[in-house]
């Protein structure tokens, strides 16, 4: 085992146990614990920021891995109609009949060693070497949900709609994700799972209609195209698949919510490039994050401030002057429908409200802590139009590059590209060189991560990134915020210019 530090407040557990370790660390419960990421050949140990990472890991050299049966309960068995799109090109790449291919795929019991990629994705170990082929060379851009796939050593069934590069052998109707569930996922970390071959598959009821009548609330008139609703989050399913979300920028976010008198996760409503909110209730309202020009019925407001609005009056929120993420909160909070007790959009793995359109009715909730503070207006610092400079903690594959690549990352200017979303920021700039080939097995990832692809051009990841993911990690960024808001065209600097605030001692079998 060696235990290598993830940024500031996570550390990950390199072993070939991952989910011994994982069923020790879920048995043990040990306080500040927040999420835990098996991987492929790694545990991520997510934790609250006042656990002291040195005795954490002092801890863990105490400690056995546990037996990853603990974990496990009924087999799972998926009927599975083989009737996918890639069965003949695996038949043919493998030298195999199709007969003989449905043979073998359903033959083994597999065993989930990890979720990510979608919420209730599992990565099922196991397969016959004879059906381990490499990912198609051109992804689909869409795959259905309900297909049965192969692709390297794993296989798995893809839960919802989305790109794929793996090779489809079939489909099935059973559900792989439901959020109504006490546990959403069905198939977890250490689930055992049988396929079976079926000539036809249940069709399951059409969902009711789940739209609510909204009497009050915001009516959104016009917003730009990244306007969603968000609150802290939802920390602790990362085993399932789902990624903590809320808000990019949680410090604008929360001091929205003060100034009304919120609490502290009430739902805000997170946009860029302005918004036309129409009221039809009387409400408290504050407008925080990258400075808009406010305007109340033609009268003008200022930011971080709290102010008033009657029903049926108009708030419009112009295009930030300097920044990206402007955040709106009123008093009780959005009180859109919650998954995983979370209001919070994630738009990677589409959790949550959809993002918010013009027509869309936001309903106001009643999220208080306490009156509403005698404030007329908070000091924040102004936000930098020009260059940013960001601190960041070597990450945990600092050793997969090159010490020039360290000298550039922390030497040379990126820029902000256009590609850039909620889940991560997109970097122009110098290539990063690589000290080593081949690829990463997926593991674990934090919010900040500096993770650089083949191409050697960063991404930094923020609040809807994957769990897990399958570049090494150069760098992670100590404060999110500050990219957050930094806006396309905008250079980024890379600085080291605080010292870590935490460092761990050597494991029981490593460093």
């Amino acid at each position: 085992m060696r235990v290598r530090r993830c940024g500031e407040s996570a550390l990950l557990i390199e072993t070939d146990e991952v989910l011994g370790w994982y069923a020790a660390l879920t048995d043990r419960r040990l306080p500040g614990v927040v999420d835990l990421v098996p991987a492929a050949r790694t545990l991520l140990v997510c934790m609250e920021s006042f656990v002291d990472l040195r005795e954490f890991a002092a801890t863990l050299a105490t400690m056995s891995p546990g037996s990853p049966q603990e974990l496990t309960g009924d087999p799972v068995t998926i009927p599975v109609r083989y009737d996918g799109a890639d069965l003949a090109e695996v038949a043919r790449l493998t030298s195999l009949s199709e007969d003989e291919v449905v043979s073998v795929h359903t033959g083994p019991e597999y065993v989930v060693g990890f979720t990510g990629f979608a919420p209730g994705f599992g990565y099922l170990t196991g397969l016959d070497e004879r059906l381990r082929l490499p990912r198609r060379e051109t992804p689909r851009t869409r795959v259905p949900a309900g297909a049965v796939a192969v692709a390297g050593e794993y296989t798995g069934v893809y839960p919802r709609p989305s790109p794929g590069g793996w090779h489809l052998l079939g489909t099935t109707s059973v559900t792989l994700w439901d959020a109504s569930r006490e546990t959403p996922a069905l198939l977890r970390p250490g689930s055992r799972v049988r396929f079976e071959a079926v000539s036809s598959l249940d069709t399951a009821p059409p969902s009711p209609d789940a739209s609510v009548s909204v009497l009050g609330g915001v009516r959104v008139v016009h917003c730009g195209p990244m306007t969603t609703v968000q609150d802290t989050g939802r920390p602790g399913y990362a085993a399932q698949g789902v990624g903590v979300s809320g808000a990019a920028d949680l410090p604008s976010a929360a001091l929205a919510n003060r100034l009304v008198g919120n609490g502290s996760d009430a739902a805000v409503l997170e946009l860029s490039f302005g918004a036309t909110l129409a009221f039809r209730e009387s409400t408290r309202v504050a407008v925080t994050g990258a400075p808009s020009p406010l305007s109340r019925d033609g009268r003008g407001e200022g930011m971080n401030a709290p102010f008033d609005v009657a029903a049926g009056q108009t708030l419009v929120i112009g295009a930030a002057e300097v920044g990206l993420r402007t955040y709106v909160a009123v008093r009780g909070g959005l009180a859109t429908p919650s998954t995983l007790g979370s209001r919070s959009t994630d738009l990677l793995s589409g959790l949550g409200p959809p993002p918010v359109e013009p027509g869309t009715v936001l309903p106001i909730g009643s999220c208080m802590d306490g009156p509403a503070p005698a404030i007329d207006i908070a000091p924040v610092a102004a936000l930098p139009s020009g260059d940013l400079e960001v601190d960041v903690l070597m990450g945990p594959r600092r050793d997969w590059f090159t010490a020039a690549a360290v000298e550039t990352l922390l030497g040379q200017p990126y820029v902000v590209t256009a590609e850039s979303n909620r889940v991560g920021v997109r970097l122009s700039g110098p290539a990063l060189t690589r000290a080593r080939s081949g690829e990463l097995p997926s593991e674990g990832m934090v919010i900040g991560s500096v993770q650089v692809p083949p191409g050697g051009e960063p991404i930094v990841f923020l609040s809807d990134h994957p769990v897990t993911g399958g570049y090494p990690v150069i760098a992670v960024v100590r404060d999110v915020a500050v990219l957050a808001q930094a806006r396309p065209g905008q250079t980024v600097r890379f600085t080291r210019s605080g010292r870590p605030r935490q460092s761990i001692a050597p494991s029981r079998r490593g460093t």
